[in-house]
Protein backbone atom coordinates (compact mmCIF):
# COMPACT_ATOMS: atom_id res chain seq x y z
CA UNK A 1 0.00 0.00 0.00
CA UNK A 2 0.98 3.36 -1.20
CA UNK A 3 0.96 6.72 0.67
CA UNK A 4 0.30 9.93 -1.95
CA UNK A 5 3.61 10.91 -1.58
CA UNK A 6 5.12 7.93 -2.69
CA UNK A 7 6.56 6.26 0.51
CA UNK A 8 4.67 2.48 1.47
CA UNK A 9 2.76 2.67 4.49
CA UNK A 10 4.01 0.37 6.96
CA UNK A 11 1.16 -2.41 8.39
CA UNK A 12 2.50 -1.62 12.02
CA UNK A 13 3.32 1.28 14.38
CA UNK A 14 6.86 -1.07 15.20
CA UNK A 15 8.08 -3.88 13.33
CA UNK A 16 11.29 -6.18 13.60
CA UNK A 17 13.78 -5.94 11.44
CA UNK A 18 17.06 -7.57 10.47
CA UNK A 19 19.80 -5.98 12.23
CA UNK A 20 23.10 -4.99 11.59
CA UNK A 21 25.09 -5.93 15.06
CA UNK A 22 28.59 -6.82 16.43
CA UNK A 23 29.39 -10.45 16.88
CA UNK A 24 28.99 -11.10 20.11
CA UNK A 25 32.49 -11.44 21.12
CA UNK A 26 32.65 -8.09 19.32
CA UNK A 27 30.51 -5.75 21.06
CA UNK A 28 32.96 -4.53 23.43
CA UNK A 29 35.04 -3.98 20.90
CA UNK A 30 32.39 -1.94 18.67
CA UNK A 31 29.96 -0.03 21.43
CA UNK A 32 30.78 3.58 21.19
CA UNK A 33 29.21 6.96 22.99
CA UNK A 34 26.75 8.88 20.59
CA UNK A 35 28.45 10.94 17.85
CA UNK A 36 26.83 13.79 19.16
CA UNK A 37 28.01 14.12 23.31
CA UNK A 38 31.59 13.54 22.36
CA UNK A 39 33.96 16.24 21.28
CA UNK A 40 36.21 15.63 18.43
CA UNK A 41 39.23 15.26 20.85
CA UNK A 42 37.27 12.68 23.08
CA UNK A 43 36.62 10.69 20.49
CA UNK A 44 39.84 10.41 19.51
CA UNK A 45 40.64 9.72 22.98
CA UNK A 46 38.25 7.24 23.41
CA UNK A 47 38.66 5.38 19.85
CA UNK A 48 43.00 5.00 20.28
CA UNK A 49 43.50 1.32 20.07
CA UNK A 50 40.39 0.06 19.27
CA UNK A 51 40.19 -0.69 15.75
CA UNK A 52 36.82 -1.36 15.53
CA UNK A 53 35.65 1.24 17.94
CA UNK A 54 32.16 2.67 16.22
CA UNK A 55 33.43 6.12 16.71
CA UNK A 56 35.58 5.35 13.40
CA UNK A 57 32.12 5.53 12.00
CA UNK A 58 30.26 8.05 13.52
CA UNK A 59 33.11 10.25 13.89
CA UNK A 60 35.12 9.20 11.21
CA UNK A 61 37.33 12.78 11.00
CA UNK A 62 39.43 11.38 14.01
CA UNK A 63 41.18 9.15 11.14
CA UNK A 64 41.46 12.11 8.87
CA UNK A 65 44.08 14.85 9.45
CA UNK A 66 43.77 17.46 12.19
CA UNK A 67 41.29 20.82 11.07
CA UNK A 68 39.29 18.42 8.27
CA UNK A 69 35.72 20.09 7.95
CA UNK A 70 33.61 17.34 9.49
CA UNK A 71 31.12 17.69 7.16
CA UNK A 72 33.57 17.27 4.09
CA UNK A 73 32.85 14.57 1.56
CA UNK A 74 35.48 12.80 2.24
CA UNK A 75 34.60 11.98 5.98
CA UNK A 76 30.90 10.30 4.63
CA UNK A 77 33.64 8.60 2.34
CA UNK A 78 36.22 7.36 5.63
CA UNK A 79 32.65 6.53 7.44
CA UNK A 80 31.72 4.39 4.82
CA UNK A 81 35.13 2.77 4.47
CA UNK A 82 35.31 2.20 7.69
CA UNK A 83 31.68 0.60 8.04
CA UNK A 84 32.23 -1.96 4.93
CA UNK A 85 35.62 -3.37 6.93
CA UNK A 86 33.66 -4.02 9.77
CA UNK A 87 31.15 -5.96 7.93
CA UNK A 88 33.67 -7.28 5.64
CA UNK A 89 35.60 -8.51 8.47
CA UNK A 90 32.99 -10.05 10.64
CA UNK A 91 32.94 -7.65 13.32
CA UNK A 92 29.37 -7.03 12.16
CA UNK A 93 27.23 -9.40 11.20
CA UNK A 94 23.25 -9.44 9.92
CA UNK A 95 20.65 -11.39 11.44
CA UNK A 96 18.95 -13.73 8.84
CA UNK A 97 15.31 -13.39 10.17
CA UNK A 98 13.25 -9.86 11.58
CA UNK A 99 13.55 -9.62 15.00
CA UNK A 100 13.15 -7.46 17.84
CA UNK A 101 15.73 -6.62 20.22
CA UNK A 102 15.21 -6.28 24.16
CA UNK A 103 17.65 -3.02 24.75
CA UNK A 104 18.85 -2.72 28.84
CA UNK A 105 20.94 0.24 30.10
CA UNK A 106 22.38 -0.13 33.51
CA UNK A 107 24.01 2.47 35.43
CA UNK A 108 24.96 2.91 39.17
CA UNK A 109 21.70 3.78 39.96
CA UNK A 110 19.66 3.18 37.41
CA UNK A 111 17.99 0.45 34.77
CA UNK A 112 16.09 0.70 31.75
CA UNK A 113 14.89 -1.63 29.48
CA UNK A 114 13.02 -1.10 26.02
CA UNK A 115 12.96 -2.75 22.70
CA UNK A 116 14.88 -1.72 19.41
CA UNK A 117 12.60 -1.65 16.59
CA UNK A 118 11.82 -0.29 13.18
CA UNK A 119 9.39 2.67 13.69
CA UNK A 120 7.04 3.82 10.41
CA UNK A 121 8.14 6.74 9.26
CA UNK A 122 4.23 7.12 7.91
CA UNK A 123 3.25 7.21 11.50
CA UNK A 124 5.81 9.33 12.23
CA UNK A 125 4.43 11.75 9.34
CA UNK A 126 0.54 11.18 10.90
CA UNK A 127 1.94 12.22 14.34
CA UNK A 128 1.37 8.54 16.10
CA UNK A 129 5.47 8.79 16.74
CA UNK A 130 5.30 12.41 18.11
CA UNK A 131 8.31 14.76 17.80
CA UNK A 132 8.45 17.92 19.91
CA UNK A 133 11.60 20.31 18.83
CA UNK A 134 12.72 21.98 16.15
CA UNK A 135 15.11 20.62 13.76
CA UNK A 136 18.24 22.42 12.19
CA UNK A 137 18.41 21.93 8.14
CA UNK A 138 22.75 21.83 8.89
CA UNK A 139 22.30 18.54 10.94
CA UNK A 140 19.78 17.33 9.17
CA UNK A 141 22.09 17.48 6.03
CA UNK A 142 24.59 15.89 8.05
CA UNK A 143 22.52 13.08 9.43
CA UNK A 144 21.10 12.31 5.36
CA UNK A 145 24.49 12.10 4.08
CA UNK A 146 25.37 9.89 6.63
CA UNK A 147 22.83 7.04 6.37
CA UNK A 148 23.33 7.75 2.48
CA UNK A 149 27.60 7.00 2.60
CA UNK A 150 27.29 3.80 4.74
CA UNK A 151 23.49 2.57 3.38
CA UNK A 152 22.43 2.17 6.95
CA UNK A 153 20.94 4.09 10.37
CA UNK A 154 23.60 3.48 12.14
CA UNK A 155 22.07 6.15 14.82
CA UNK A 156 19.11 5.07 16.90
CA UNK A 157 16.34 7.38 18.06
CA UNK A 158 15.20 7.31 21.88
CA UNK A 159 11.20 7.14 22.40
CA UNK A 160 9.19 6.28 24.72
CA UNK A 161 5.73 4.69 24.44
CA UNK A 162 3.29 4.34 27.54
CA UNK A 163 3.95 2.04 30.04
CA UNK A 164 2.21 -1.91 29.09
CA UNK A 165 2.79 -4.54 31.75
CA UNK A 166 2.62 -7.34 29.14
CA UNK A 167 4.44 -5.74 26.38
CA UNK A 168 7.00 -5.39 29.61
CA UNK A 169 6.53 -8.90 30.75
CA UNK A 170 7.70 -10.39 27.19
CA UNK A 171 11.07 -8.04 27.41
CA UNK A 172 11.83 -9.15 30.95
CA UNK A 173 11.37 -12.89 29.76
CA UNK A 174 13.82 -12.09 26.87
CA UNK A 175 16.30 -11.23 29.34
CA UNK A 176 16.39 -14.71 31.05
CA UNK A 177 19.11 -15.91 28.02
CA UNK A 178 22.35 -14.60 27.08
CA UNK A 179 22.45 -11.16 25.43
CA UNK A 180 23.70 -11.22 22.03
CA UNK A 181 25.73 -7.85 23.25
CA UNK A 182 27.13 -6.71 26.53
CA UNK A 183 29.49 -3.79 26.88
CA UNK A 184 30.25 -1.04 29.01
CA UNK A 185 30.45 2.45 27.33
CA UNK A 186 33.19 5.23 28.95
CA UNK A 187 30.33 6.93 30.96
CA UNK A 188 29.91 3.86 33.09
CA UNK A 189 26.71 2.98 31.72
CA UNK A 190 26.38 -1.27 30.60
CA UNK A 191 24.65 -1.90 27.58
CA UNK A 192 22.97 -5.58 26.95
CA UNK A 193 21.00 -6.76 24.07
CA UNK A 194 18.82 -9.89 23.33
CA UNK A 195 17.20 -11.15 20.11
CA UNK A 196 13.47 -11.49 19.86
CA UNK A 197 12.89 -13.75 16.35
CA UNK A 198 10.40 -16.30 17.12
CA UNK A 199 7.91 -14.97 14.65
CA UNK A 200 4.82 -15.17 17.29
CA UNK A 201 6.29 -13.28 20.16
CA UNK A 202 7.28 -10.66 17.31
CA UNK A 203 3.22 -10.50 16.64
CA UNK A 204 2.47 -10.17 20.20
CA UNK A 205 4.88 -7.06 20.62
CA UNK A 206 3.39 -5.23 16.77
CA UNK A 207 0.35 -5.77 18.55
CA UNK A 208 1.31 -3.98 21.66
CA UNK A 209 2.45 -1.26 19.87
CA UNK A 210 -0.24 -0.70 17.66
CA UNK A 211 -2.96 -0.70 20.23
CA UNK A 212 -0.76 2.38 21.18
CA UNK A 213 -2.37 6.00 20.13
CA UNK A 214 1.46 7.28 19.69
CA UNK A 215 4.87 6.58 21.16
CA UNK A 216 6.95 10.16 21.30
CA UNK A 217 10.24 10.81 20.51
CA UNK A 218 12.42 11.53 23.61
CA UNK A 219 16.35 12.25 21.89
CA UNK A 220 17.05 11.56 18.35
CA UNK A 221 14.77 14.48 16.21
CA UNK A 222 18.00 15.20 13.39
CA UNK A 223 18.01 11.02 12.88
CA UNK A 224 14.47 10.34 12.44
CA UNK A 225 14.03 13.39 10.57
CA UNK A 226 16.90 12.50 8.15
CA UNK A 227 15.69 9.25 7.55
CA UNK A 228 12.47 10.41 6.75
CA UNK A 229 14.35 12.72 3.87
CA UNK A 230 16.67 9.64 2.98
CA UNK A 231 12.99 7.36 2.89
CA UNK A 232 10.92 10.13 0.34
CA UNK A 233 14.60 10.66 -2.09
CA UNK A 234 14.44 6.56 -2.55
CA UNK A 235 10.63 6.42 -2.93
CA UNK A 236 11.18 9.07 -5.56
CA UNK A 237 13.97 7.62 -7.57
CA UNK A 238 12.07 4.27 -7.96
CA UNK A 239 9.02 2.22 -8.67
CA UNK A 240 10.24 -0.59 -6.81
CA UNK A 241 9.28 1.00 -3.22
CA UNK A 242 10.04 -1.14 -0.27
CA UNK A 243 8.16 -1.65 2.56
CA UNK A 244 11.42 -1.17 4.34
CA UNK A 245 11.72 2.13 3.33
CA UNK A 246 9.42 2.90 5.34
CA UNK A 247 10.93 2.58 8.70
CA UNK A 248 13.44 4.09 11.17
CA UNK A 249 15.45 2.69 13.91
CA UNK A 250 13.95 3.61 17.30
CA UNK A 251 14.49 2.30 20.74
CA UNK A 252 11.92 2.74 22.80
CA UNK A 253 11.49 3.02 26.23
CA UNK A 254 8.76 3.04 28.56
CA UNK A 255 7.68 6.73 30.07
CA UNK A 256 8.05 5.82 33.57
CA UNK A 257 11.54 4.23 32.80
CA UNK A 258 13.53 7.30 30.94
CA UNK A 259 15.43 9.71 33.34
CA UNK A 260 15.36 13.45 32.40
CA UNK A 261 18.26 15.32 34.47
CA UNK A 262 18.38 19.25 34.41
CA UNK A 263 19.76 21.12 31.23
CA UNK A 264 21.17 24.28 32.60
CA UNK A 265 22.02 27.44 31.34
CA UNK A 266 25.12 29.69 31.73
CA UNK A 267 25.57 33.09 30.52
CA UNK A 268 28.78 35.09 29.13
CA UNK A 269 27.76 38.67 30.97
CA UNK A 270 25.26 40.23 31.94
CA UNK A 271 24.01 43.04 29.12
CA UNK A 272 26.18 45.59 30.65
CA UNK A 273 24.59 45.42 34.25
CA UNK A 274 26.32 44.80 37.54
CA UNK A 275 25.65 42.07 39.18
CA UNK A 276 23.83 44.05 41.90
CA UNK A 277 21.94 45.83 39.60
CA UNK A 278 21.14 42.54 37.38
CA UNK A 279 19.80 40.91 41.12
CA UNK A 280 18.08 44.46 41.37
CA UNK A 281 15.87 44.32 38.23
CA UNK A 282 15.69 40.04 39.26
CA UNK A 283 13.85 41.23 42.59
CA UNK A 284 10.76 42.58 40.23
CA UNK A 285 9.77 39.46 39.30
CA UNK A 286 11.71 36.80 41.83
CA UNK A 287 11.95 36.41 45.33
CA UNK A 288 15.69 35.88 45.63
CA UNK A 289 17.49 34.41 48.99
CA UNK A 290 21.24 34.06 49.91
CA UNK A 291 21.91 30.41 49.96
CA UNK A 292 25.63 29.03 51.12
CA UNK A 293 25.04 25.62 48.94
CA UNK A 294 24.76 25.22 45.08
CA UNK A 295 20.82 25.41 44.52
CA UNK A 296 19.11 22.24 42.93
CA UNK A 297 15.72 23.60 42.75
CA UNK A 298 13.05 21.69 44.42
CA UNK A 299 10.33 21.48 42.30
CA UNK A 300 8.78 23.67 39.07
CA UNK A 301 9.12 27.08 38.95
CA UNK A 302 11.92 27.89 41.06
CA UNK A 303 15.61 28.39 40.33
CA UNK A 304 19.24 28.08 41.33
CA UNK A 305 21.22 31.31 40.19
CA UNK A 306 25.28 31.57 40.82
CA UNK A 307 26.35 34.88 39.89
CA UNK A 308 29.78 36.89 41.45
CA UNK A 309 30.69 33.60 43.91
CA UNK A 310 27.75 33.62 45.49
CA UNK A 311 24.51 30.86 45.14
CA UNK A 312 20.90 32.29 45.20
CA UNK A 313 17.70 30.76 45.16
CA UNK A 314 15.04 32.07 43.14
CA UNK A 315 10.90 31.21 42.94
CA UNK A 316 8.98 33.38 40.55
CA UNK A 317 6.18 35.59 42.02
CA UNK A 318 3.49 35.32 39.46
CA UNK A 319 3.67 31.55 37.80
CA UNK A 320 2.07 30.83 34.29
CA UNK A 321 -1.73 30.94 34.42
CA UNK A 322 -3.75 27.59 34.75
CA UNK A 323 -5.01 28.18 30.83
CA UNK A 324 -1.61 29.06 29.56
CA UNK A 325 -0.60 26.66 26.88
CA UNK A 326 2.53 23.85 27.44
CA UNK A 327 5.50 25.46 26.26
CA UNK A 328 4.22 28.47 28.41
CA UNK A 329 4.20 26.51 31.64
CA UNK A 330 7.65 25.34 30.82
CA UNK A 331 10.75 26.72 33.29
CA UNK A 332 12.89 26.91 30.18
CA UNK A 333 10.32 28.90 28.82
CA UNK A 334 9.60 31.19 31.97
CA UNK A 335 13.63 31.49 32.31
CA UNK A 336 13.64 32.81 28.76
CA UNK A 337 10.88 35.24 28.89
CA UNK A 338 11.14 36.65 32.83
CA UNK A 339 15.20 36.87 32.67
CA UNK A 340 16.93 35.82 29.55
CA UNK A 341 15.16 37.60 27.40
CA UNK A 342 13.97 40.99 29.35
CA UNK A 343 16.85 41.48 31.31
CA UNK A 344 19.90 39.50 29.48
CA UNK A 345 18.83 40.05 26.10
CA UNK A 346 19.40 36.76 24.80
CA UNK A 347 16.46 36.51 22.18
CA UNK A 348 17.33 33.35 20.58
CA UNK A 349 19.20 30.94 22.65
CA UNK A 350 19.17 28.57 19.66
CA UNK A 351 21.46 31.29 17.74
CA UNK A 352 22.91 33.45 20.42
CA UNK A 353 26.83 33.29 21.32
CA UNK A 354 26.23 35.24 24.65
CA UNK A 355 24.17 31.43 26.04
CA UNK A 356 25.49 28.35 26.40
CA UNK A 357 23.89 24.69 28.07
CA UNK A 358 25.50 21.82 30.35
CA UNK A 359 23.81 18.52 30.99
CA UNK A 360 22.48 17.97 34.14
CA UNK A 361 25.26 14.85 34.22
CA UNK A 362 27.90 17.17 34.77
CA UNK A 363 26.37 18.46 38.38
CA UNK A 364 26.20 22.15 39.81
CA UNK A 365 30.19 22.06 40.62
CA UNK A 366 30.12 22.99 36.80
CA UNK A 367 28.30 25.75 36.67
CA UNK A 368 30.02 27.21 39.08
CA UNK A 369 33.60 26.53 36.97
CA UNK A 370 31.99 27.70 33.68
CA UNK A 371 31.51 31.54 35.90
CA UNK A 372 34.37 31.09 38.16
CA UNK A 373 37.00 29.87 35.81
CA UNK A 374 35.22 29.86 32.07
CA UNK A 375 34.55 33.53 31.15
CA UNK A 376 31.02 33.45 32.24
CA UNK A 377 29.36 35.29 34.19
CA UNK A 378 26.60 33.67 35.71
CA UNK A 379 25.15 30.22 35.63
CA UNK A 380 21.05 29.13 36.19
CA UNK A 381 19.95 25.67 37.22
CA UNK A 382 16.85 24.06 36.13
CA UNK A 383 14.19 21.94 37.96
CA UNK A 384 14.25 18.80 35.29
CA UNK A 385 11.58 18.59 32.84
CA UNK A 386 9.17 16.01 33.25
CA UNK A 387 8.50 13.57 31.09
CA UNK A 388 4.45 14.84 30.93
CA UNK A 389 5.00 18.19 30.31
CA UNK A 390 6.65 17.00 27.12
CA UNK A 391 3.91 15.00 26.05
CA UNK A 392 1.63 17.79 26.57
CA UNK A 393 3.63 19.77 24.44
CA UNK A 394 3.85 17.20 21.59
CA UNK A 395 -0.04 16.04 21.94
CA UNK A 396 -0.63 20.21 21.29
CA UNK A 397 1.15 19.78 18.32
CA UNK A 398 3.48 22.75 19.82
CA UNK A 399 7.34 22.91 19.95
CA UNK A 400 9.63 22.47 22.83
CA UNK A 401 11.85 25.72 23.46
CA UNK A 402 15.74 24.31 22.38
CA UNK A 403 17.83 22.76 25.27
CA UNK A 404 14.78 21.56 26.96
CA UNK A 405 15.45 17.92 28.19
CA UNK A 406 18.96 16.14 29.09
CA UNK A 407 18.13 12.55 28.85
CA UNK A 408 20.38 10.32 30.92
CA UNK A 409 21.74 7.13 30.02
CA UNK A 410 22.39 7.67 26.58
CA UNK A 411 21.93 5.12 24.02
CA UNK A 412 25.27 3.57 22.85
CA UNK A 413 26.19 3.82 18.84
CA UNK A 414 27.28 0.79 17.06
CA UNK A 415 25.40 -1.99 18.67
CA UNK A 416 22.41 -1.90 16.45
CA UNK A 417 21.94 -0.79 12.71
CA UNK A 418 19.28 -0.96 10.15
CA UNK A 419 20.54 -1.40 6.88
CA UNK A 420 18.55 0.33 3.96
CA UNK A 421 16.63 -1.91 1.72
CA UNK A 422 19.03 -3.02 -1.41
CA UNK A 423 18.12 -1.26 -4.84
Amino acid sequence: MHSGDGLTVAASLMAPFTALRPAPERARDVAARPYDVVSLEEARDQAAGRPFSFLHVSRAEIDLAPGTDPHAPEVYAQAAAAFSRMCRDGVLIEDESPSFYVVRITTANHEQTGVAAAGSISAYRANRIRRHELTRPDKERDRVRQIEAVRAQTGPVLAAHPVDPALDAILDRATAGEPVADAETPDGARHRVWRIDDPSTCNVIEGRFDAMAAIYIADGHHRSAAATRVAEARAAASDDVQNDDDRFLVVSFPVDQLRILDYNRIVRDLNGLTASEFLARLERVYDITPVSEPVRPPRPQRFGLFVDGHWYALAVRTPPSADATPVDRLDVNLLQQTILAPILGIGDPRTDPRIDFLGGGRGLGALETAVRDGGFAAAFSLFPTRFADIVAVADAGQVMPPKSTWFEPKLADGLLSLPLPPR
